[in-house]
């Protein structure tokens, strides 16, 4: 048994019954919306169409937002069904970066993930989704794909059908009959100008508690909140041969006339100052071990600045990570709760087993315990390069970001933690004045430098696999 949707675009009128369906069955707050119709309009005056495509969670079958979910809240069913549980979610967003589909959100009222489950609490009781059910067109069918007798195997037999975005891998079980590539793909329409629907600057989905208390704490947002209204208005009030739009229609130029709101930047400022103190934290262990690799003396006092500076900056690489959730109360889920396909659990357990190993290195040099310390140093230093380099699996992982799925990545990551090692020991030079192998850090920075714009220009000038990734390589360089 596998269940999946087919969308009738041959159909469906844009309506908006089933979005009204899915909110009403499911409680969803305004702002977000697990299924919603996307509207992009394509010709010229007047041979014009209007295109509705229904756009919601694919229900893959190798789903990239079950695999990258540290705590098992999302999941896929017997019946083929992807769905959440959102008293396991912690809010880390990993889901919403690895959904090439764009379908999942943050809910604002509960802090966690949430999407279409395909109504799975009426399927269970033998009834259609909501969605289904309200469609006056029957533009919308469900059914159990494996079954010869259903409507939806006998359409997919019969009927030549479209899926979005193939190449990711993730066999969706979302098929459109008479799918135009104009509104399937998010890249074949620029995204429309400033309107009612889409010019949310108080925030939605993540962002909505936040927004909140601005709302209730500084007036100056009822003054932004003014300024985008003035936009959207003076928008509709220009002259056609100065609106954007008009040379659209003109030229015969797809356009995108409805769509959510954009769920803004997922992983912000916490996430870029976690990558820049993990790298700290491993390259403040490996400059030392590479040292004493080498044959040059580190004195204890150095090993103990290693330690307390990688302890230190492994503190605030946990902090930033908990600060990040939408649900920070449930941080220690990722450990006591795993899913061990994530590399979000691999990378907590690897910054915690890290912990353990320096805290054990540097007590045993300040008491020195007689504990065999070649194979200790050894073990801590395959858990800092795994600490350093960690992230670059994880984001291969998402697969809704495609300049992320790089090879080089890894190296990228490693470069930085050696990088930041030896700078931080040349700083730490001036204060406990050990010579003995500081000669060596110089060279180590230069290689480290040398070789990092290495992989950033070739990063930017090798040609990527798909359109997004060329267009991220155009957005940084232009």
């Amino acid at each position: 048994m596998k269940f999946g949707f087919i969308i009738d675009n041959r159909k469906c009128i844009g309506c908006h019954a089933c979005t009204t369906a899915c909110k009403s069955e499911h409680d969803v707050p305004v702002g977000v919306n697990r299924t919603y119709v996307k509207q992009v309009e394509k010709g010229q005056f007047p041979d014009t169409r209007r295109i509705f495509s229904v756009m919601r969670c694919n229900h893959c079958t190798d789903a990239p937002c079950v695999e990258i979910c540290p705590v098992e809240a999302l999941y896929i069913r017997e019946d083929g069904i992807v769905d959440f549980d959102n008293d396991r979610c912690i809010g880390c967003k990993s889901c919403m970066q690895a959904c090439p589909y764009d379908a999942l959100y943050i809910d604002p009222e509960t802090h966690t993930a949430a999407k279409c489950n395909y109504c799975a609490h009426r399927v269970d009781v033998g009834r259609e989704p909501a969605c289904v059910s309200v469609c006056p067109e029957h533009a919308i069918i469900a059914g159990d794909m494996e079954n010869p007798n259903t409507e939806i195997s006998q359409l997919l037999a019969r009927q030549q059908v479209k899926v979005r975005k193939p190449e990711k891998g993730t066999n969706p079980n979302l098929f459109y009959i008479d799918g135009d590539e104009a509104s399937l793909n998010p890249e074949a329409t620029d995204p429309s100008g400033p309107g009612l629907w889409n010019s949310q600057a108080r925030g939605v989905g993540h962002f909505a508690k936040a927004a909140s208390k601005m709302v209730n704490s500084n007036e100056d947002v009822d003054l932004l909140q003014m300024s985008i209204d003035n936009e959207i208005e003076a928008a509709y009030q220009r002259k056609d041969s100065e609106n954007p739009n008009y040379i659209d229609v003109m030229n015969g130029k797809a356009r995108r006339v409805y769509d959510t709101p954009d769920k803004g930047i997922l992983w912000g400022w916490e996430v870029t100052a976690y990558v820049i103190t993990k790298a700290i934290a491993a390259g403040a262990f490996l400059i030392p071990f590479l040292a004493l690799v080498l044959g040059y003396e580190v004195s204890d006092t150095t090993k103990l600045w290693s330690v307390g500076i990688s302890l230190a900056f492994l503190a605030l690489t946990g902090l930033f990570l908990v600060l990040d959730l939408d649900r920070p109360d449930r941080f220690l889920y990722v450990l006591f709760r795993p899913q061990w396909k994530s590399w979000l659990v691999k990378g907590g357990y690897t910054i915690t087993i890290f912990g353990l190993l320096v805290t054990l290195w540097g007590v045993s040099t300040y008491f020195d315990w007689a504990i065999p310390e070649k194979p200790l140093l050894w073990a801590t230093a395959f858990f800092a390069v795994l600490l350093a380099i960690y992230t670059a699996f994880l984001f291969a992982q998402a697969k809704g970001r495609d300049f992320w799925q790089s090879p080089s990545l890894v190296l990228h990551m490693l470069v930085h933690s050696v990088m930041a090692g030896a700078a931080v020991f040349i700083l730490v030079r001036f204060i406990i004045g050990d010579e003995s192998w500081m000669t060596i850090l110089k060279p180590i920075l230069i290689g480290a430098v040398i070789v990092n714009l290495f992989t950033l220009i070739t990063e930017l000038s090798i040609t990527h696999p798909t359109s997004a990734a060329k267009s991220v390589v155009k957005m940084i360089t232009s």
